[in-house]
């Protein structure tokens, strides 16, 4: 879900040195204390979104919404809230958000009263031609109470000529272009749907007989649910008491999955479109060993991304693995840094140099991606102060080039270090004695669907290459990529 307000971005988030994680959606239909359930499928998505979470509920008669900013174990684990949300079904969402949509407005689910009844959706993802529709919409008389993408398909719905949710719902999706995983609830349905690419991960679960959408299987897992597949590309799943069908509204086109799921998003426990996470980055930080070999006496996480791919790395380059960086997992998002010396110390907030098993080596440090470079350079420096003799960096992806517009977001492209320098000089700039991604062959290799060949494009992979796929329509109209870089998640 992105934001589409042009609101100024504020210092912390706008000079971030890291990909933000995007929504997680979780819904389940007919079980008692639906919303319980719920609020366990999000703890397993917490990663995908930690500022804001909601949840709707039905109970046959009426919707209860519970909507916080905050993460789900600090507003959602109260006896208090969860009584509140009454019903035998119930969809929920956790929420990063861009700066300028934050603020309960823009926690989803949201949820309208149509002619017809009551509607929640959930997004994962970004609509790349949202801000063309609102426009569209807002001639017509539409009234918008969020900044949020997501908020379009309600109106979207509102304004349909279907006679039934269903056709309202399809129509509306069919106007949609970019990237969505949606999850719906009425008084009688649970509606779960994929953008034509594939492009956002969606998976099917049942616990009991009750039918689960939700973003990973980490979050079927935590319940004891069932895996049964993942939503295909491009179809609508309709959720009723008398079972689950299916729709197949588009075109139907090649997926384009997005790669980088399989690099940093997801969890490593999940199955995604058929592989486990945590196998494919192992195999990726083979890859890496084999196409990037350098002497050295130990391989390095830069904890907690960088671990599975580092793992690969020493076991096919033969070189030892050791956790030479350790990461302080309760260092809040809010902690307060009131001098400007204090912040420069940031890093150490949330990693330590294990001194003893860096000091006098030749160290390889392993890392999932650079951004903008900031904080791999004061990671680099931290190792060197622990007596490391030479420090070398392997990145377990290719160079991000490009801003993503499909629901995670990046920094504008003239922010990407990769975008303005050269492998050379960006090692000069964080000061490593050498440098090395990983090749786009390399990532396709590694994360390849068994049995099938590897060749580009399989995935949606434009953050690495600039080729995307689908329609951009209102980045082509609005000459602002800092503005477009801002709508690429929240969701």
């Amino acid at each position: 879900m992105a934001d589409l307000s042009a609101a100024t971005v504020q210092p912390d988030q706008s000079e971030s040195d890291a990909f933000r994680d995007e929504c997680g959606v979780f819904g389940i239909f007919g079980k008692p204390e639906a919303s319980a359930v719920v609020t366990l499928g999000l703890h397993a998505l917490q990663h995908r979104g930690q500022e804001a979470a909601g949840i709707v509920a039905y109970d046959g008669r009426q919707f209860f919404i519970e909507r916080h900013v905050g993460l789900i174990g600090d507003t959602f684990t109260k006896q208090s809230v969860i009584d509140r949300l009454q019903g035998n079904r119930a969809i929920g969402h956790t929420r990063y958000s861009t700066t300028g949509g934050e603020g309960l407005r823009n926690v989803q689910p949201f949820f309208a009263e149509f002619a017809g009844g009551g509607f929640a959706v959930a997004h994962n993802g970004n609509i790349t031609n949202a801000m063309t529709l609102q426009k569209q919409l807002q001639k017509r008389g539409a009234i918008f109470s969020s900044t949020s993408d997501t908020e379009t398909i309600l109106h979207l719905i509102a304004v349909s000529s279907g006679t039934q949710l269903i056709d309202k719902f399809i129509d509306a999706i069919t106007q949609l272009e970019g990237a969505f995983s949606l999850v719906g609830l009425s008084e009688k349905k649970m509606i779960g749907a994929r953008d034509p690419l594939g492009i956002r991960p969606l998976v099917i679960g049942d616990l009991d007989g009750a039918y689960i959408l939700a973003s990973e299987t980490c979050a079927l897992d935590i319940i004891g649910a069932r895996f049964v597949r993942d939503v295909k590309p491009g179809e609508v799943v309709v959720v009723t008491e008398k079972g689950i069908e299916s729709h197949f509204p588009f075109e139907k086109s090649r997926p384009r999955f997005c790669i980088f799921e399989y690099v940093y998003f997801a969890r490593p426990d999940s199955m995604i479109e058929g592989r486990n996470v945590y196998e494919a980055r192992k195999r990726i930080g083979e890859e890496l060993a084999a196409e990037s070999p350098i002497e050295a006496d130990v391989v390095v996480p830069v904890p907690d991304s960088g671990v599975p791919a580092a793992i690969g790395f020493a076991q096919g380059s033969g070189i030892p693995f050791e956790l030479g960086i350790i990461r302080n997992h309760y260092v809040g998002r809010t902690f307060i840094q009131p001098t400007a010396a204090i912040r420069h110390m940031g890093v150490k907030l949330k990693h330590n140099a294990n001194k003893r098993m860096l000091e006098g080596k030749r160290v390889i440090l392993v890392d999932d991606s650079i951004v903008r470079g900031t904080t791999s350079q004061k990671i680099v420096q931290m190792v060197r102060e622990a007596g490391a003799r030479e420090v070398h960096m392997r990145i377990a992806s290719p160079p991000t080039m490009s801003s993503c517009f499909y629901g995670v977001d990046t920094p504008e492209k003239a922010k990407l270090l990769a975008s303005r320098m050269s492998i050379e000089e960006m090692a000069e700039f964080i000061r490593v004695d050498s440098l090395a991604f990983l090749s786009i062959d390399g990532l396709y290799r590694a994360v390849a669907e068994p049995g099938r060949n590897a060749e580009a494009p399989q995935f949606c992979d434009a953050c690495f290459t600039g080729d995307y796929p689908t329609r951009l329509t209102d980045q082509d109209a609005v000459d602002n990529v800092r503005t477009l870089s801002l709508l690429a998640n929240n969701g």
